[in-house]
């Protein structure tokens, strides 16, 4: 199943939810992703999230909207609010969901225009892939920006994935690439979808990779579990 994700969205919006979709990734790790929680309203939020949709501004541009939970309590608040994903059934969910103005489309295909806010949540950045992909990626979103636009986007360290118990140093398999390159696969209803890459980033290598794309960040808050909130300007 090609779009195995918003197939998904499309079945739970439309009253035919059963099961969830269940995740397996590189770090040897088979997780679920319940997909009521994807349709959650702003009170099931967790705290970053809340606070990023409080610092959003002006024209905003929702980029990997997936089911457009972000995008529902901005357009209700009187904001202008693009909805854009690469799932084509993510944004036919959004349409369902009332969420008036949508794009069917990849970000690097994307330059309809300047924001003043582009929201990445729930690790949206992730859709970068690999790090050496970071900047190129930044680049373009600058484009895409209106001269005191912002970019607001979470993420996490993982690097506490690889602490041992034992000895409390840090082992990384695979040295070779960063560490918070990950390789997912997505299962739903006995279909598998192909597998693709994930980026988690720490802070430090972002503002790194962000001031050399002439990009000023901080961090807005710290999660709970090594996760953040950064406003890239």
């Amino acid at each position: 199943m090609k779009d195995l994700f918003g197939h998904a969205l499309l079945e739970y919006q439309n009253g035919k939810y059963s099961e969830d979709i269940e995740t397996s990734s590189s770090l040897d790790e088979h997780d679920v992703m319940p997909l009521p929680y994807l349709f959650r309203g702003y009170g099931d939020m967790p705290s970053i999230e809340k606070k990023a949709l409080q610092h959003c501004k002006g024209r905003i541009l929702d980029i990997g909207c997936g089911a457009g939970s972000h995008c529902i309590y901005l357009q209700r608040k009187g904001f202008e609010v693009i909805a854009l994903d690469s799932s084509k059934g993510a944004i036919e969910t959004c349409g369902l969901r009332g969420i008036k103005n949508r794009i069917h489309t990849d970000i690097l295909d994307f330059n309809q225009g300047k924001f003043d806010t582009l929201l990445m949540l729930m690790n949206g950045i992730g859709i970068v892939g690999k790090l050496e992909n970071l900047g190129r990626y930044l680049e373009h979103l600058k484009t895409l920006l209106r001269p005191d636009g912002q970019i607001l986007l979470d993420s996490s360290d993982i690097i506490y994935m690889f602490d041992d118990a034992d000895d409390g140093r840090t082992y990384v398999a695979n040295s070779d690439r960063y560490y918070g390159e990950v390789e997912f696969s997505l299962r739903y209803k006995n279909h598998k979808g192909a597998a693709f890459s994930w980026l988690y980033v720490d802070y430090r290598t972002l503002r790194s990779i962000a001031e050399t794309c002439g990009i000023r960040c901080e961090i807005v808050e710290k999660g709970e579990h090594y996760d953040y909130l950064a406003r890239l300007w």
